[in-house]
């Protein structure tokens, strides 16, 4: 009970706020999109992350190789050269796991390009933002992109089109 209390309440006041001050929405993803760099550089990402993708699945095809040969030949070796050759294996699976992240995780390559590429266009889209409901006397400004909780919103509100042309 006392936990509906809180969420009558909350909404009530967000309405409140919200209805006490001058907002507008605007939609970032149809923003971005807009701008060809960010097209471009979304394309060239995509390119790096396959080129990245083949040499992570060029270092498994390779293990995997390692495995069947090992598999084949496994009942003709001894049991040092057996434990010599599945070592080799795990070893080389270990490499590959590593080089993958060092890729694609969280600091890895990929990000570190991504953040190098991308940061640069969303810092001058959010700036372009401000600066807009900074100059039209805006209090709140919603994005519709990624608020999956927006249910409904009126179109005189919606000043992505102003927004993207401040930023072109």
């Amino acid at each position: 009970m006392k936990k509906i209390f809180a969420l009558l309440l909350g909404i009530v006041a967000f309405m409140g706020v919200a209805s006490a001050q001058n907002y507008m929405v605007v939609d970032s993803e149809k923003i971005f999109k807009s701008i060809n760099e960010y097209n471009n550089t979304l394309v060239f990402l995509d390119n790096l992350a396959k080129s990245y993708q083949q040499q992570v699945d060029a270092k498994y095809q390779q293990i995997e190789n390692l495995y069947n040969n090992y598999q084949q030949q496994k009942a003709n070796l001894s049991a040092a050269t057996r434990t010599i050759r599945e070592n080799e294996i795990l070893e080389k699976e270990a490499e590959a796991v590593k080089f993958q992240e060092s890729i694609f995780g969280n600091e890895g390559e990929m990000m570190k390009k991504r953040i190098e590429l991308i940061q640069p266009i969303q810092e001058r889209v959010f700036k372009a933002i401000e600066s807009y409901a900074k100059a039209n006397g805006f209090d709140l400004v919603l994005d519709i992109a990624s608020n999956a909780t927006m249910l409904y919103y009126s179109p005189a509100v919606d000043r992505t089109e102003a927004v993207i042309q401040l930023v072109k």
